[in-house]
């Protein structure tokens, strides 16, 4: 196979990982300048401060020793595999880049030859884009089972994110759903070496991800986002992506039922307000099973078991408790605190000219004291 042909299969199996909003709950529209030949393999991505750039996703190999129990990859399932070299995959990659049709790549792999083996390869086709090709575009990165700590030293010289999917919550339900990996000392401290070295970067430090595979092995949203509130505190993960399980044929988990991409959305409302609202996980409307309302917003619930009988008066609020309404986010916070600094807070419109989202925020808020006539309608309504 030349570059093109293995691409057109290795580009399409990196759907299966998140990564920059691409993909994100089924959808990969690609560009509107994409060749045909390259559907697929180059999407919209949304990059850390939101600019959204055209992004190759592609696999380095499909070739894998490993036997996840749900993974299209794993060892022994019968299809067509393909495998870069680095300075193929490289070239090819500087080609679309000179050509405008990419600025951004993002790099994983299956395994073959062990971790540090496959880290190699991402690395040395990094390493070749970055100093041979002058590639100057956003670099995703992914660190396998088992690299060395050289090896994240080396990767973080060339890109703008890192991550580890550490697939399952815990140990546990690592070993159901990839029983030959091993969460804490192949996965979870990869994430840790990857905290510690951006640490020692003078300026540009590269973000971190990782990935859960929702769904395969019944575990618990509590689960997955305790976890990921973990990381956040403790790590400095930038994002948590959440891959729901999709059955794939001639895998031991085929018979397996999908999840309904409710429940991955939830989890990604619930993951933002672990980061970003500063919500503990145990404040979060758990069911009983352990997981969250797949039809009610968990920050709606939240509010309508706290907020209804008690609202927050806009005016005095902080802003740790403005984060806690419905419709108003960090940014519609900070400009509250501000428009507050010239004068009361009277009316929804107030909110509106702020950029609030009035109509979710209006049964859980006061302002100046009173309740607008609009609230009173929507909230007993």
């Amino acid at each position: 196979m030349d570059a093109l042909q293995k691409l057109q299969l290795l580009g399409p199996a990196a759907a299966f990982e998140p990564a920059e909003e691409v993909g994100m709950l089924g959808e990969r529209a690609p560009l509107p300048q994409t060749p045909d030949e390259l559907a697929g393999c180059i999407s919209h991505a949304t990059l850390p401060g939101g600019k959204r750039v055209p992004m190759l996703k592609t696999l380095v190999s499909s070739a894998c020793e490993r036997d996840c129990r749900y993974c299209p990859f794993r060892a022994g399932r019968d299809f067509r595999r393909a495998t870069f070299t680095p300075d193929e995959l490289a070239n090819f990659t500087a080609q679309i880049y000179r050509q405008g049709l990419v600025k951004g790549v993002f790099l994983s792999s299956a395994i073959l030859g062990g971790g540090p083996h496959t880290q190699d390869r991402i690395i040395a086709t990094a390493e070749l884009l970055r100093r041979k090709y002058q590639f100057t575009g956003y670099l995703h990165l992914k660190i396998m089972p088992g690299a060395e700590r050289d090896q994240i030293s080396a990767a973080l010289q060339y890109a703008d994110r890192l991550s580890v999917n550490l697939e399952a919550p815990n140990a546990r339900r690592l070993a159901d759903l990839a029983p030959h990996k091993h969460f804490s000392e192949e996965l979870l401290q990869r994430l840790r070496w990857i905290h510690e070295l951006r640490q020692t970067l003078p300026v540009r430090r590269p973000s971190i991800t990782t990935q859960f595979v929702v769904g395969a092995v019944d575990e618990t949203d509590v689960e997955i986002l305790t976890t990921s509130a973990y990381l956040y505190r403790e790590l400095g993960l930038a994002r948590a992506y959440f891959s729901g399980f999709s059955p794939v044929v001639d895998t031991p988990l085929e018979h397996h039922p999908p999840i309904q991409l409710h429940r991955e959305h939830r989890l990604y409302q619930a993951s933002f307000l672990l980061r970003d609202y500063g919500f503990d996980v145990e404040e979060l409307p758990f069911q009983q099973d352990g997981n969250l309302p797949l039809y009610e917003d968990p920050k709606i619930a939240w509010a309508n078991q706290h907020l209804v009988h008690s609202p927050v008066e806009l005016n005095t609020a902080d802003r740790e408790m403005l984060l806690r309404v419905p419709g108003i986010g960090p940014i519609g916070a900070d400009r509250i605190i501000r428009a507050r600094r010239q004068g009361t807070l009277h009316f929804l419109g107030d909110l509106s000219k702020l950029g609030i989202a009035t109509k979710r925020a209006a049964p859980y808020i006061l302002l100046n004291g009173r309740r607008s006539p609009q609230q009173l309608t929507f909230w007993t309504g």
